[in-house]
């Protein structure tokens, strides 16, 4: 039993994992068989992933059961994902993007600022203290569950505002949810309305485009994914260690950016030094392992969310919340689609920046690979979005935070 009297069933690890799977084959029924979900590009463990948590959240209110997940696992397979991503990664793409990765910087610190402009304006309308706008601006959107967690008891001890920690988990939960809702739609109506096309690509990046009648398989073997296995492995071996001379250096960065920086460096290094050796950069094989990584990943981020922990919340939440989502997508659609190219890459991005803007970068990945897969692929999207989502974002985040709650 738990405090509130509801009895609490944990899940392990192992069988989370298991209703992962069946949540992700759960989003493609739903997907297959909904139009606004296939035509809006709602990636399947999203349409999978609330299904199930409006069960778990149905189970809580009808017969007091709470659902908990184990979830260490699903951490593992981001860290397999974004080094996916790094061995997907070539030199003379990130050169070539130089330009676009300083735009895409620049402009998400300015969203930032405006998260939490808007954020204050939410307090000051329904009579909040003001240091409470970070916890409905960027601290719980950009940072997401784990920044509202940090910052949640300091404005609480700052303030008094007993629910500050509350509104946090529950404003990055609503936040996840709406970028894993609006991405798709966003990117659809910026490629069809500017008939915009992906340039042709030697090889997948995250998942494998969407089959059409006639298409034939290309071969996947035990041999390329054991291949694609050892490069992941091995980056991860070297990326760990990396991570921790870093982190006795005094700077702390999660293990996934220093996975994926390693293997950038590793890929492009293997390559140039022994370029006849089979490497798996973008290959049907790598492809496989990425999207599989990320699917589960989302799927279990988001059938584990404790809905009913939003109510009570509701009016000053949702309010502002309306308001963020609304700035997103007018941001989006008038101004960041145009800074960033206004081509098709710059469509893929709108879409990924929706995502991390109000939820995660999984969710952002998520939302491109979704677009992708049916419209054409844009590989320096995958590469340039992670280093500003996952890499800069965090200490810019936490600067600005600071100054909101100390203004």
């Amino acid at each position: 039993m738990n405090s509130d009297g509801a009895q609490t069933i944990l899940v392990t690890d192992f069988m989370a994992i298991t209703i992962g799977i069946i949540v992700f084959f759960l989003g493609a029924f739903l997907t297959r068989n909904i139009s606004f979900l296939r035509n809006f590009n709602i990636p399947e463990p999203v349409s999978g992933g609330i299904a199930a948590a409006l069960v778990t959240w149905a189970l809580y209110s009808w017969l007091n059961i709470e659902i908990e997940f184990e979830l260490s696992t699903r951490d593992e397979l981001l860290v397999i994902f974004f080094t996916t991503i790094g061995l997907n990664a070539r030199i003379k793409d990130l050169i070539a993007g130089g330009r676009m990765l300083l735009v895409l910087l620049v402009i998400t610190l300015s969203f930032i600022v405006l998260q939490n402009l808007i954020g204050l304006m939410g307090t000051r309308l329904f009579d909040l203290p003001a240091q409470l706008s970070v916890l409905l601006g960027s601290a719980s959107l950009i940072g997401g569950h784990g920044t509202a967690i940090a910052w949640g008891p300091t404005i609480e001890e700052i303030t008094g505002f007993t629910s500050a920690a509350e509104i946090g988990v529950a404003a990055a939960t609503l936040g996840l949810v709406c970028a894993a809702l609006i991405g798709g739609p966003i990117a659809k109506f910026l490629i069809d309305r500017h008939r915009l096309v992906g340039a042709p690509s030697d090889g997948p990046i995250v998942g494998l485009p969407y089959k059409k009648e006639g298409d034939e398989d290309t071969k996947v073997n035990h041999i390329s994914i054991m291949r694609s296995l050892l490069a992941i492995n091995i980056a991860i071996i070297v990326g760990y260690i990396v991570n921790e001379a870093i982190a006795a250096r005094g700077l702390k960065l999660p293990l996934f950016v220093s996975c994926l920086l390693v293997a950038i460096v590793m890929s492009n290094i293997v390559t140039t030094v022994f370029p006849r050796m089979p490497w798996p950069a973008r290959t049907r094989a790598m492809a496989i392992i990425s999207d599989y990584c990320l699917s589960i990943f989302l799927a279990m981020s988001l059938m584990s969310m404790q809905l009913w922990t939003l109510q009570g919340l509701g009016g000053p939440l949702l309010g502002v919340l309306a308001f963020q989502v609304i700035g997103t997508v007018l941001f989006i659609v008038l101004l960041f689609y145009r800074l960033m190219g206004r081509d098709y890459t710059a469509a893929v991005l709108s879409s990924g920046f929706a995502g991390f803007t109000l939820g995660a970068t999984p969710t952002a990945i998520a939302n491109m690979s979704s677009v992708t897969k049916r419209y054409g692929p844009a590989p320096l999207a995958f590469i340039v979005l992670p280093m500003v989502s996952a890499f800069f974002v965090d200490l810019a985040n936490a600067v600005i935070i600071q100054f909101f709650v100390g203004s």
